[in-house]
């Protein structure tokens, strides 16, 4: 029996993270063939391949010959990056330059996901042709990697978001969920950063913005270059925390916020807000309600499962 394959076909980096596995999923179903690869976590549902390997990024991509190539893969976690900055630079500039070169091999668009932290949060809202100055080492080697994807591949598109949130496997796998358990866990007090201006973004949106703008970009050549995509509701992670025991008819009052800068790990900006209007003009974008994503992705981790009574009857 033959099985009708779709003839739009995408490879998805990263596709066993957060955001990845959501890109994997808006294709797969939205009729596209996608693969998706992963390194630690890849198999056995997704291809494993070690993106500092050039010989077998090129293998996978001459064999699939994708029409798209939403890179995902990286390490985002700034203290990380601080810590093991020649392994941050291997992943987020010198594999992302060998991936665009390898896009332009065989004529795919690619699509490289970058960040706020590009910018130093003391001018926002930003927009695309705004001067990047990134403050630490992980807006620093992001930035590097859209230098190197556009010059090794000019039909490229950076796709630059903030912090994100989603279905996540473990809470750690986002800043955004990780707050949860000193959200559920009220006997004792928590304090909480209430400085940095953040925009928490699901990641079903990105991967509806990713979507749309391969789709775009099949019938319109002229889509490329730099675009932000960002939620729309200013939030610092206080104020999250407070939004997320709200959600769960979960107390707040344990939640502490401070106000000072943080003095320990990597510099953060204050306020990294992107516009969004580029994108929103070419009809493409959308956004979850907090409250309402929040929930989605959190439900399966609330420790007393009782509250439900109170919500839903």
């Amino acid at each position: 029996e033959d099985v009708d394959i779709p003839s739009r076909r995408v490879l998805i980096t990263g596709a066993t993270g957060l955001l990845g596995r959501a890109v994997f999923k808006e294709f797969n179903d939205n009729n596209w063939n996608a693969v998706g690869c992963g390194y630690r976590r890849a198999q056995p549902r997704f291809e494993q391949i070690n993106l500092l390997d050039s010989i077998a990024v090129h293998d996978i991509i001459h064999d699939f010959q994708p029409h798209v190539i939403v890179h995902c893969a990286a390490e985002r976690r700034p203290d990380i990056v601080e810590s093991q900055p020649d392994a941050a630079s291997q992943l987020n500039v010198a594999a992302s330059a060998n991936l665009a070169k390898e896009a332009a091999g065989v004529g795919a668009f690619l699509i490289y996901i970058s960040t706020d932290y590009v910018f130093d949060g003391t001018s926002p809202p930003y927009k695309e042709t705004d001067v990047p100055n990134p403050l630490n080492l992980y807006g620093k080697t992001k930035l590097e990697g859209e230098k190197a994807v556009l010059e090794n591949n000019e039909e490229t598109a950076v796709l630059r978001i903030p912090v994100l949130y989603g279905e996540v496997e473990r809470l750690e796998e986002s800043a955004v969920t990780v707050m949860f358990d000193k959200v559920q866990f009220s006997n004792k007090s928590a304090n909480m950063d209430h400085w940095q201006q953040r925009f928490p973004t699901n990641v079903k949106d990105v991967a509806a913005v990713c979507r749309q703008l391969a789709e775009k970009r099949m019938l319109d050549p002229s889509i490329k270059g730099t675009f932000h995509w960002s939620g729309n509701e200013q939030m610092t992670k206080y104020e999250m925390a407070c939004a997320i025991a709200d959600a769960f008819n979960l107390p707040s009052s344990h939640l502490r916020p401070i106000t000072d800068s943080p003095v320990v790990g990597a510099l953060r900006p204050k306020n990294a807000q992107l516009d969004c209007s580029k994108l929103e003009m070419l009809g493409i974008g959308q956004r979850t309600p907090f409250r309402a994503g929040i929930r989605e992705s959190l439900w399966p981790f609330l420790v007393d499962k009782r509250w439900r009574q109170t919500v839903f009857h």
